[in-house]
């Protein structure tokens, strides 16, 4: 897995790539009530607002951590949004991407960085 410092995961499945937030970032959130996910086939630059988030304390954006292709989305987090906070590194991913180039991430950082990061 890779992370961003906007605390997202990113996981290499075939030629896809798997994203979700942290655990750290799922408990700072609290209890996560509403999840607004992007319509597959829908092209994002990095950057991009993809998802939003809604919790009991705060609403945010999922950023695209790169360039590429939305192909799938987690439709269970849309009857059952707890699932960010019940099994945020499994179960509980938001989208599936596309891209061009799985090199570009080598440029984020792996688990021993991520754990520096939140100290």
């Amino acid at each position: 897995m890779k992370y961003t410092k906007d605390h997202e995961w990113l996981r290499v499945e075939g030629d896809l790539v798997v994203v979700g937030i942290t655990e750290h970032a799922a408990t700072q959130l609290g209890d996560v009530v509403f999840v607004e996910l992007p319509e597959p086939e829908t092209q994002v630059a990095e950057g991009d607002e993809v998802c939003v988030i809604e919790s009991v304390k705060a609403a945010s954006d999922i950023l695209a951590p790169v360039d590429g292709e939305i192909v799938a989305v987690n439709q269970k987090l849309v009857d059952n949004p707890a699932l960010v906070n019940e099994d945020p590194l499994g179960e509980g991913w938001f989208f599936k991407m596309k891209v061009d180039d799985l090199s570009v991430l080598d440029d984020f950082m792996d688990e021993d960085e991520y754990q520096d990061l939140i100290g």
